[in-house]
């Protein structure tokens, strides 16, 4: 199980790949669509994963038909999800893997659809981690035009980072970014979670579990 070409730089994904924060989300969108007497579950949250915030609102209005605006729904999230963000943990082996690939010196970087003042929420337990990244772009970055499955997010983190994007390999868990990845020239490492269909990121160079499962040895560094 190894990449076909040798990257120099990872660009990670930051909910689902490097923190446990998706079953946030989960919760407190299930707990305001109740009111309405909805169900949120994973055959809507695997077409909103991944993608800029309004966008994945306007979604979820439509699919379920709620009598609310998109706006109305993000603000309704907005406190409950700064209140559990802190709290964040790491996805299993998650940071024993950027360690060992900084210790390798590769360059790394974070490119999130998350606005910049929600990743430092979730970062919050996590600084002296965070800080081996050397390049973080954030979902309201100017720079970032179009937000995921559009390549810019990914490209805007290969130049902070100095690499062409031909030579960065990105972990993610949502078909938006793994498009989004694929579109910027990138190898792209999937790690789905267990409830979406493996089908949908047949695009990927690989697909594992978890970073347990996966040894730097594999990217060929």
């Amino acid at each position: 199980m190894k990449l076909a070409r040798r990257p120099c730089a990872a660009i990670y994904d930051l909910d689902g790949v490097l923190l446990d924060t998706e079953h946030f989300y989960t919760e407190v969108t299930q707990e305001i669509v109740s009111a309405y007497g909805k169900r949120f579950d994973w055959s809507i949250k695997a077409n909103m994963i991944g993608r800029p915030s309004h966008e994945s609102a306007r979604y979820l209005v439509e699919a379920l038909e709620l009598p609310i605006e998109p706006g109305e729904y993000l603000r309704a999230r907005e406190k409950m999800l700064a209140e559990r963000f802190p709290s964040a943990g790491e996805k299993p082996g998650a940071e024993a893997f950027t360690r060992a690939l900084a210790a390798r010196s590769v360059l790394q970087g974070v490119a999130t659809s998350s606005e910049r003042a929600l990743y430092e929420l979730k970062t919050t337990r996590h600084r002296d981690w965070f800080a081996l990244f050397a390049a973080c772009v954030t979902g309201d970055d100017p720079r970032v035009a179009r937000g995921k499955p559009a390549p810019d997010i990914f490209l805007v983190a290969a130049g902070d980072l100095g690499v062409a994007p031909s030579d960065c390999v990105v972990f993610e868990d949502s078909p938006a970014g793994l498009e989004a990845a694929l579109a910027a020239g990138m190898q792209v490492i999937a790690l789905p979670d267990p409830a979406m269909d493996r089908g949908r990121f047949a695009g990927a160079h690989l697909v594992i579990d978890d970073f347990e499962s996966l040894e730097p040895d594999a990217l060929g560094i």
